[in-house]
């Protein structure tokens, strides 16, 4: 067998990219967490980790592989990531941005019309058999409503194209107002929220937004407020926002993502006004191909000494 570059997979990918990756290099499945002493022996051969989007890859961890050249996610999000401690390593750190746009934007206004017209629950009253006996309550319109974005990159962009067909007033806040769009920009989440009746939140996780979406930023939401998460659950106070359900302050909420997933707290699954979904932002077919073959051309192209196609911004 030729020498072949040796890779450290540290998360649950996608089954054509784990193929790929074992027909290409030496894999290393875990072996960090399965087998310290045969992780110890690899160790100073392993040039590279394939992550997920909600890997944990820190400095010990880098600390343990000299040669490592590159961590590829297959993710857009890589708040799990030490980028500091990768670039003071001369590591690369790449992600998979773009390609999920369109699904991630597609979930987003399905939440929050399935929040607004109670759509789940209205499965459950006609399958349980309720329909005979009265109807449901009557919902929230959603068309024309007033619908604010946190956080305006490549997805909040497309969510807003789509919200525009349902003729909603839009506004967002992110770092800074982008010159190039035609939409209102607001100076904060809670000054946002105070003119929505939507709140759609998409911006990256990470320290810089941890509990951005406070009980202030719910508060300033409202009675009639919806709150639709699907950015990182850190980046929501979940214990504020539960607190506001269940006291009214705000009307309902749509979370793809939670603080400490795959658990989510009993509180929010017993609520008739939440809709949940498992993290599935991403979870089509088509769109899963696309981000493994694009992490897999981020390993490709650094052994190949080529152009990276998605380094992570701080990493350009």
């Amino acid at each position: 067998m030729p020498n072949r570059n040796e890779v450290l997979i540290v998360a649950r990918l996608s089954p054509w990219l784990m193929e790929t990756l074992r027909a290409t290099f030496t894999v290393h499945e875990r072996l960090h967490e399965t087998d310290p002493a045969a992780f110890a022996a690899a160790a100073p051969r392993i040039t590279a980790i394939a992550a997920n989007g909600e890997s944990k890859v820190g400095a010990a961890l880098m600390d343990q592989l000299p040669a490592l050249r590159i961590v590829s996610v297959m993710g857009v999000g890589y708040d799990g990531i030490d980028v500091t401690a990768a670039k003071a390593r001369g590591v690369v750190v790449t992600h998979t941005p773009g390609v999920l746009n369109d699904d991630v934007a597609d979930l987003a206004i399905g939440l929050m019309i399935a929040s607004a017209r109670a759509i789940p629950q209205s499965d459950r009253h006609v399958r349980d058999g309720l329909w005979p006996s009265g109807a449901m309550p009557l919902a929230r319109k959603v068309s024309g409503a007033r619908l604010g974005i946190v956080g305006m990159g490549r997805i909040g962009q497309a969510i807003a194209q789509r919200a525009a067909a349902f003729d909603m007033r839009i506004a967002y806040t992110a770092r800074s107002a982008k010159a190039d769009l035609p939409l209102r920009y607001l100076p904060s989440a809670k000054a946002l929220a105070a003119e929505s009746d939507f709140l759609i939140v998409i911006t990256p996780g990470g320290a810089g937004t941890r509990k951005l979406i406070d009980a202030e930023v719910l508060t300033a939401l409202g009675r009639e407020g919806t709150l639709i998460n699907v950015a990182r659950g850190s980046v929501v106070d979940e214990t504020a926002l539960i607190d506001a359900l269940q006291r009214g302050v705000i009307a309902a909420a749509g979370l793809d993502v939670f603080e400490a997933e795959p658990q989510v707290p009993q509180a929010l699954r017993d609520m008739p006004n939440v809709v949940l979904t498992p993290h599935i932002g991403s979870a089509t077919a088509a769109t899963r191909r696309a981000m493994a073959e694009l992490a897999f051309a981020n390993l490709q192209a650094i052994y190949a000494g080529q152009p990276l196609p998605s380094p992570v911004p701080e990493c350009r």
